[in-house]
């Protein structure tokens, strides 16, 4: 990874800042304590290539130590989200590889979603257009998912003779959709709408294109300005108790509000609340 200026900056707690990173494969900027990541190759629609898949992945874990990132909005360049991985340089040497070559492959598209479910940070994906393929996942592991009416999801895997079981999809798609939903579209690799999306679950709003990043940056902006340790413990949670029974995730969740109430912003909450004042959190 590289960052300007020189290496990033080691801090107490074994956490470092990101705000001078420059990505290789995409752009990447921090501005009051919101990164937006930017898919940036319009002219194809935002196809994922192997470096940008590492690259991806390497950033997303990264982000688990960075203090000066307290939300990520995900989002394309031009019209469109991601429209997967790049016919001419990913689906065309993978015709080439050996099994333990592919099998390389694909796990590291998974440690990508792993990646993104296990930062603490809110993701908030921001979609339009073209959303196919590994971009469909990819806006399927953020957190939130604002689209337009115009945007077109498809998780296609089967129309290129693949499972739709692609990056944790049968695991995370029928969670967010339902069983049966989430069954349809990855038997079928159909387009789903924007309306549809957002009538199903898939996304949290629909908004006008032209103001589809704002809206998202501001929804992330909300949410880097809260108790933004509480957020990472909310986002642990939520994915933690998956696979917890009911006895299990109450006492997950007794241990984890226990440790939220011995931050400073519980605190800060408290005497502001008792001043009639709004908190000003801090994230510790």
């Amino acid at each position: 990874m590289k960052y300007l200026p020189g290496e990033p900056q080691q801090l107490p707690g074994n956490s470092t800042a990101l705000a001078g990173y420059q990505a290789s494969h995409f752009q990447f900027e921090v501005s009051g304590g919101v990164a937006t990541l930017t898919l940036n190759r319009p002219e194809r629609k935002n196809p994922l290539t192997f470096e940008s898949y590492a690259e991806l992945r390497d950033l997303f874990r990264a982000l688990a130590y960075a203090d000066d990132v307290k939300a990520v909005v995900l989002t394309g360049a031009g019209d469109n989200f991601c429209s997967g991985g790049d016919v001419h340089d990913i689906i065309g040497p993978l015709t080439k590889l050996d099994m333990p070559g592919m099998l390389a492959f694909t796990r590291m598209t998974g440690d990508l979603v792993k990646a993104m479910r296990h930062c603490p940070q809110p993701i908030i994906a921001a979609v339009d257009g073209i959303c196919a393929g590994a971009g469909a996942i990819l806006a399927l592991a953020s957190d939130i998912r604002l689209g337009t009416a115009r945007s077109k999801t498809a998780f296609l895997f089967t129309r290129v003779g693949l499972a739709g079981a692609d990056m944790g999809a049968c695991s995370l798609l029928p969670r967010v959709i339902g069983q049966g939903r989430a069954a349809e579209l990855l038997y079928t690799g159909r387009s789903m709408s924007g309306t549809e999306a957002e009538r199903w679950g898939f996304f949290n709003s629909v908004q006008e294109p032209e103001a589809l990043l704002d809206a998202a940056r501001a929804f992330a902006q909300g949410l880097a300005d809260g108790p933004t340790f509480a957020h990472g413990m909310t986002k642990k949670m939520l994915h933690q108790e998956w696979d917890m029974g009911v006895d299990e995730a109450i006492e997950a969740e007794a241990q984890a509000q226990a440790i939220c109430m011995a931050t400073n912003d519980f605190h800060r909450a408290y005497h502001a609340f008792v001043a009639k004042q709004k908190p000003q959190f801090e994230g510790d």
